[in-house]
């Protein structure tokens, strides 16, 4: 296992130049977004504006801190803040986001759509993450789990053949599950 911290991370500009994102894993390790299968980021949404399109694309979002977004699909919107599930919706649907007061930070999935699937299951303390858990993100407070002490936003990834199902923590978490489909 090991812990992935946004603070050792590089961030980069999101792909319509809107914002940042920390990518936290991929899908082959390395891979950029053109050959990525799947793929775990931290955004920062600072402003008001449309969401970059990802056609093939499954995506999740989580709001992680922050007075929270309403997301406008076009024909309806969602409202997400800190204590919303995961919201899941295909990349290529047209969004935009508007903010509730200020900045926001947020846990991202993406799978290629017919290639890697995933889920976001929200984990409160001492539930053991289910099987084929591969990350394990802290959410509102810092969380202990399996020895690594996790600051808001951050990691524990499994090693390569292994998930966390079965592992708890202390307070609340996003477990990630992943699998490639065939």
């Amino acid at each position: 296992m090991r812990q992935i911290r946004r603070s050792d991370l590089t961030p980069a500009p999101w792909k319509n130049g809107g914002g940042l994102t920390w990518e936290l894993a991929a899908f082959p390790e390395g891979a950029g977004f053109p050959d990525m299968l799947w793929r775990m980021s931290l955004a920062e949404v600072a402003s008001d504006g449309p969401f970059s399109a990802f056609p093939g694309i499954d995506r999740t979002l989580t709001v992680l801190s922050g007075q929270g977004m309403v997301l406008d699909f076009g024909g309806g919107s969602v409202t997400l803040g800190e204590d919303s599930g995961p919201l899941s919706f295909p990349g290529e649907a047209p969004v935009t986001a508007r903010l509730g007061a200020g900045p926001i930070l947020d846990f991202n999935v993406m799978t290629r759509r017919g290639r890697a699937a995933h889920a976001v299951i929200a984990v409160s303390a001492g539930v053991p993450a289910p099987p084929d858990t591969r990350a394990l993100i802290a959410r509102q407070k810092a969380v202990t789990v399996a020895g690594f002490a996790l600051a808001p936003g951050e990691a524990l990834m499994s090693d390569p053949g292994r998930d966390l199902g079965g592992t708890a923590g202390d307070g609340p978490m996003l477990a990630i599950c992943l699998r490639m489909t065939p």
